[in-house]
């Protein structure tokens, strides 16, 4: 009896720290100030970089950019980045892009048109953080004419993503592999993949946090979680929870039906306190994950019209509502979901929707993904992440945008 109750305890002190770690990641904002050692003139740059972008500065990258082993890219807030001739900024060192609220920073090609500049390629990065900044029109073509993803890390490191903005992307937006630790918090992404890619895609043993995230018309995926088939351990395990997911998966069409989240290939999630509206698929568990120690509840599913036209091939009618736990997943209803079955039950009441239900890349996102009051989202969560459903929350630890 007194072994059993010391394993009570100690479980028990393992399960508090464990929570109040996710709280305390949520609710500290910190503030950091980059100072300008080794400052970066404003004006043309390329090649070989490091050292400090400073506020309220234009900078030109007018070839492909490198920040090599060992360096620092950092940024001031309010600094502006544009970017001409479909070039890429490489990290092989550290990233480090520190906007705030009121003085975001921005990176965009000079063209403003989806698909013209080349992104973050960061695969064998030291660290990557970002916050408060906006990253446009990315996925320009590499030189066999392919689609490069926003950001891309292939290696354990650090990723801290928070509070900002990418829109347009042309593939995968947030491509993240091998065994990286992510921090993904309340950041918004709009209208990115042309026919393919994924919002948030984290394969290879990744572990971290994706919450109070919103991801509108992704042509895949907007959360994906995968391992490897062939080396399936360490696994990749996600808590992914008060995310706001709308209008993704249709570019792809009925061969690759893209979701709102997926769970497949070894992977462990853990799937809370999720908006999915209008997405091709819900939330699919496929029968190749960890499904043993996936666990998920409290989702609100909604859909604005009752069936919809596949875009690949326009005569097959999508049925939203039998998708939102597909039937070629495993996954189930659960009781602590709230689940749309006609037009108005559970709509959970945008401040501010246009109703997209497919649409192509680069299309504008003017919604407001906030909730009015009345929600139904409003006290509905698991309180062991937050008492509401969705990336905007009644205690302000939620999405800023």
């Amino acid at each position: 009896m007194k072994i059993r109750n010391i394993y009570s305890v100690i479980a028990a002190l393992i399960l508090t720290a464990i929570v109040s770690c996710r709280k305390a990641e949520l609710t500290t904002f910190t503030k950091i100030t980059i100072p300008s050692s080794n400052p970066i003139a404003p004006g043309d740059i390329s090649g070989f970089v490091k050292g400090t972008l400073l506020s309220g500065k234009t900078y030109t990258i007018t070839a492909d950019l490198t920040v090599k082993k060992g360096d620092t890219l950092a940024s001031q807030p309010g600094t502006i980045v544009v970017v001409k001739n479909n070039a890429q900024i490489t990290i092989q060192g550290v990233l480090q892009l520190l906007g705030t609220k009121d003085q975001p920073i921005f990176f965009n090609s000079d063209i403003n048109k989806p698909g013209t500049w080349g992104g973050f390629q960061c695969d064998t990065a030291e660290a990557i953080t970002i916050k408060w900044t906006h990253i446009d029109n990315t996925g320009g073509p590499d030189a066999s004419g392919s689609a490069r993803g926003t950001l891309k890390v292939k290696k354990a490191i650090n990723v801290d993503i928070e509070d900002s903005w990418f829109t347009n992307g042309q593939d995968d937006l947030m491509g993240i592999s091998n065994g990286a630790k992510v921090t993904i918090l309340r950041n918004t992404i709009s209208s990115s993949g042309s026919t393919d890619g994924e919002g948030i895609n984290l394969k290879t043993g990744v572990t971290g946090t994706v919450a109070y995230n919103v991801v509108f018309s992704q042509a895949g995926s907007g959360i994906k979680l995968e391992t490897s088939s062939g080396v399936p351990f360490p696994q990749t395990e996600v808590y992914v929870y008060n995310n706001t997911l709308v209008a993704n998966g249709w570019r792809r069409g009925s061969a690759e039906p893209g979701r709102g989240v997926s769970v497949g290939v070894n992977a462990i999630g853990h799937i809370y306190n999720n908006i999915l509206v209008n997405n091709y698929h819900g939330i699919e568990l496929f029968d190749d994950g960890d499904l043993v120690h996936t666990t998920y509840g409290n989702n609100l599913f909604y859909a604005t019209v009752d069936t919809y036209s596949d875009l690949v091939d326009p005569a097959l009618k999508i049925n939203i509502r039998s998708n939102f736990y597909p039937a070629s997943g495993l996954g189930k209803p659960q009781p602590t979901d709230l689940i749309s079955n006609k037009i108005g039950n559970y709509d959970p009441l945008f401040v501010k929707f246009d109703g997209t239900i497919a649409a192509p890349n680069g299309y504008p996102n003017t919604n407001d993904f906030s909730l009015q009051g009345g929600s139904p989202a409003f006290g509905s969560g698991n309180a062991t992440y937050n008492q509401d459903i969705g990336a905007y929350t009644t205690d302000n630890k939620g999405n800023q945008h």
